[in-house]
């Protein structure tokens, strides 16, 4: 049974300063979401945060290539990522993983940079 190679990046925000979570809020709506936009060998891409708690990238991949060469890419960075340094350390998780099957409810899917 086929799926799509995934990726999960996820900083900590325990220790980030107040303000954090809305730094990185305007970072993705500001520069991050257009560098992913139409990026050669992404499916999707989300941006998750739960407010002092964590803040993660999830990315899908057209195929294990994309990944790989993404996720060795980002590895070799990731101490001086933006979201490294919006938060003051780098991520405590770099995983792949698999995408068994995405589903798009009634509401639908509209790409965007921000929500509110």
């Amino acid at each position: 049974m086929a799926s799509q190679p995934g990726l999960t990046v996820r900083w900590s925000l325990r220790d980030a300063p107040v303000g954090t979570l809305d730094q990185l809020k305007t970072y993705v709506r500001d520069t991050s979401h257009d560098r992913f936009t139409g990026m050669d060998g992404l499916a999707y891409k989300t941006w998750r945060a739960r407010e002092g708690a964590w803040f993660e990238g999830v990315y899908v991949f057209v195929d294990d290539a994309s990944r790989a060469a993404f996720q060795e890419s980002f590895a070799a960075t990731a101490e001086t990522a933006p979201g490294s340094q919006i938060i003051g350390s780098g991520p405590e998780l770099i995983e792949e993983c698999e995408v068994v099957a995405i589903a798009e409810g009634a509401g639908g899917f509209v790409p965007t940079p921000s929500f509110g």
